[in-house]
């Protein structure tokens, strides 16, 4: 029988392949086919205009490296078979299904108190159903429950091939080379110790230029200024909308109208930017003033202007921006906070608390990465840096 074999034309990698029937009637599906119309970095092309590319060509491209990774460990001689291997690609290949209209940026607003990761969970547990079980392992693998550790850590780790790919697709969508990162090196520097995906003492630098380059990318591009204040707008439209029951076409009209407890999955799944951008073209010209203030915005690349210091907002300075938004827009005191407020951007560069990066030296000692010779990634980089921000109307 001829042996299954598809390939994809992706402009990172070149040729991804597809050598399994399982996997391309997943892709196939309707429940992954809407990746296509979710966009990777929600509204991030409004200051980086190439960053148009979806969560289905961030999730091709880990599948990819996923493949390459499998690869390289089997080239070492770690024992992975074939049923593994295959529940690891669909694993990744799935580990973003869950995501929602315009990805984090409207993660528990449209649907609240619903984790991207829970709704790929219950939408793999479907597939699997509807694949008669054949998704068992890759659900095992997932959800960290499979024996072999270092199949899950490729999935969601400090080195994961999920932050592998989003770090080398974003910046090369949005021209960032900041975020350029040698991800053929690490995944050939990969191996298996004691059942923990290491990395070999060769791949040093390449796992330090990594770390800070996904640093480097969250400061340039995901916490620019522009960036969150379009994304900060974008969640005050659903949010505003939800407030004073705007209408709109189905699907999106139930998720403005109704408890979250009361959306099924299918309606979840029948959800996507398309339907939200609709919605905000025909807000433009709603009665409600903050509404159509917000989605005038959005359209015609009006966005809040957004200032980051480094101490918390002084309370003068919101009531004064309050004040003066009021004023100029003819709004009541209610309507101007809406426009007006004060908001934190977080980042980690190397989580010192939870799953650590590990490094096999030749004479079999393994340390972590902050703890080698001269480490770049060291004890300074503890803890989380806060910014704080304050949004208000540019005018």
């Amino acid at each position: 029988m001829k042996k299954f074999h598809k390939i994809i034309n992706d402009p990172v990698y070149g040729f991804i392949t597809i050598d399994d029937e399982l996997i391309s009637q997943i892709i196939a599906h309707t429940y992954y086919q809407r990746l296509r119309r979710i966009q990777q970095m929600a509204l991030a092309h409004l200051v980086y205009p190439g960053a148009v590319h979806t969560r289905m060509h961030h999730s091709l491209g880990a599948y990819h490296l996923m493949r390459s990774a499998l690869q390289e460990l089997i080239n070492k001689g770690i024992d992975i078979t074939s049923e593994e291997q295959q529940g690891a690609k669909i694993a990744i290949l799935l580990h973003d299904i869950g995501h929602g209209p315009f990805s984090h940026a409207l993660e528990h607003v449209l649907a609240e108190n619903l984790h991207h990761e829970e709704l790929s969970l219950m939408l793999m547990e479907t597939l699997n159903k509807q694949f008669e079980g054949k998704l068992q392992m890759a659900l095992e693998i997932f959800t960290n429950r499979y024996p072999k550790k270092f199949l899950h850590q490729l999935i969601s780790g400090q080195l994961d091939v999920d932050r592998m790919d989003y770090l080398t697709r974003d910046s090369f969508f949005t021209g960032v080379h900041e975020g350029v990162i040698g991800y053929d090196r690490i995944i050939q520097m990969l191996t298996v110790h004691e059942g923990e995906l290491m990395v070999e003492e060769k791949g040093i630098y390449s796992i330090e230029k990594f770390i800070v380059a996904r640093r480097l990318m969250y400061w340039q591009v995901y916490f620019h200024k522009t960036v969150v204040s379009a994304e900060q707008m974008l969640q005050r439209i659903i949010k505003r909308a939800k407030s004073i029951k705007a209408t709109c076409i189905e699907p999106l009209n139930s998720f403005i109208h109704a408890s979250s407890s009361n959306i099924t999955l299918e309606q979840f799944c029948s959800i996507d930017d398309y339907d939200v951008m609709m919605a905000i073209k025909n807000w433009c010209s709603h009665d409600d003033k903050v509404l159509s203030f917000l989605c005038r915005g959005i359209i015609d690349r009006k966005l809040l202007k957004v200032k980051y210091f480094s101490q918390p907002i002084s309370n003068e300075l919101l009531l004064e921006k309050i004040k003066s938004t009021k004023e100029l827009l003819q709004l009541s005191d209610e309507e101007a906070a809406w426009l007006v407020f004060q908001g934190e951007a977080i980042s980690s560069t190397y989580d010192f608390e939870s799953e650590h990066i590990k490094i096999l030296f030749k004479d079999g000692s393994i340390k972590d990465i902050t703890e080698v010779d001269n480490p770049l990634i060291n004890q300074t980089l503890r803890g989380k840096i806060k910014k704080h921000y304050i949004c208000y109307p540019n005018i």
